[in-house]
């Protein structure tokens, strides 16, 4: 007689809960020896952060970051899905980077905003966090010294450049990009009453201006009042009655509010570009990109013979953006990021070129190319 499945539709109740031990204990099994490893990949990162101590060398180390996780996702073959892997070796190597020297980050706050998801993304939890008021702010911080590096919002999907920023980089040329993160930005509708009740919504102009379309198809009769950032408009919907906010989901969680509707953002593709600024620049990984923004003669085709270089070296560009230069009327500095690391041999003809073409020319930084992330 052939004996039937401990855990199949005939199984009794004793033999599935015998089953069910014995797969636990399965994975207390493997618990332990996932901690084990964990603690042994933890001595070997302290004995790297002795190394860069004594060579000078930074302990934050993006290209050998990107490294890990482009290793480990490529020999993933499930069912752990890639989302799943990317948090779980972010904060293995935070914790590790922590071991050799905590890192400072200042970001544009409240806490969870999307400045500080970003910042989460990219230095896990075992950072210092430190939230500042204003973009200038970070910068300031940076700069000062006070921490070791800063992330600031670069560019978004629905309304281009953030402006703040780039005028930063041109007041702190020295402030150096040594990173990027890629955030798909899903926006929630938060509230403690429900839908027919809301008659005024706050969130950033950002934020409302990606959830247009829905706000006024599905609440029409609430009023749209801008704030300084997502996490102060959950605040506010938290204390006014019949107020709603639009934010992020980790927001509803930490404040304690409602998700009425997810993901209202008009379009699947949002998203938003944040630099981690500081020091240094990034080691070359293979996979890169180099920003700079540079200043050229008010003069016909000068822009287009800056483009020449480009094209004259193969380079793609990925991102190209003017900005008012303030202390010249009519003047503009251009800002450029494109495929390629600064010790590419084809960039640094590239440059050369441009610090002929250019009349003021700054290379901001070269980093690893980064992937959207959830």
């Amino acid at each position: 007689m052939t004996r039937k499945s401990d855990t199949g539709p005939g199984a009794s109740t004793a033999d599935r809960a015998a089953s069910l031990k014995t797969i636990r204990s399965q994975i207390d099994k493997i618990d332990l020896q996932i901690l084990e490893l964990i603690n042994k990949r933890a001595q070997l990162a302290t004995q790297i952060g002795q190394v860069k101590q004594e060579q000078g060398g930074d302990i934050f180390s993006p290209a050998r970051e990107e490294e890990v996780l482009r290793n480990v996702l490529s020999a993933n073959q499930g069912p752990m899905p890639e989302v799943s892997l990317r948090a779980i070796f972010r904060e293995i190597m935070s914790g590790s980077r922590s071991l050799q020297r905590v890192s400072k980050v200042a970001f544009l706050g409240p806490t969870y905003s999307f400045s500080h998801l970003a910042a989460l993304q990219r230095f896990g939890e075992s950072a210092e966090y430190m939230e500042v008021a204003t973009i200038a702010a970070v910068f300031e911080e940076v700069n000062r010294r006070h921490v070791d590096f800063g992330v600031v919002p670069l560019e978004n999907s629905t309304d281009g450049r953030v402006a703040d920023s780039l005028d930063m980089f041109v007041r702190l040329p020295q402030i150096k990009i040594c990173s990027e993160v890629r955030l798909r930005v899903h926006h929630n509708l938060l509230a403690n009453c429900e839908q027919i009740e809301i008659r005024r919504i706050y969130s950033k102009a950002q934020a409302l201006s990606q959830c247009r379309n829905w706000l006024s198809r599905n609440v029409p009769h609430a009023s749209l009042h801008e704030v300084t950032s997502t996490a102060d408009a959950v605040l506010l919907a938290q204390k006014e009655p019949h107020a709603a906010a639009v934010a992020s989901r980790q927001a509803a969680i930490h404040y304690g509010i409602r998700i009425l509707y997810p993901n209202i953002e008009d379009s699947p593709h949002n998203e938003t570009r944040f630099a981690i600024i500081g020091t240094r620049s990034s080691e070359r990984t293979g996979n890169d990109k180099t920003a700079v923004m540079f200043q050229i003669s008010h003069s016909p085709g000068a822009l287009a013979d800056v483009l020449t270089v480009f094209k004259q070296n193969k380079i793609n560009l990925t991102w190209i953006e003017s900005f008012p230069y303030q202390s010249a009327k009519g003047e503009y500095v251009f800002f450029v990021d494109f495929e390629g690391h600064m010790d590419d041999a084809k960039v640094k003809r590239a440059l050369n070129s441009l610090q002929d073409q250019c009349y003021k020319l700054t290379i901001l930084g070269s980093y690893p190319i980064a992937q959207p992330t959830d």
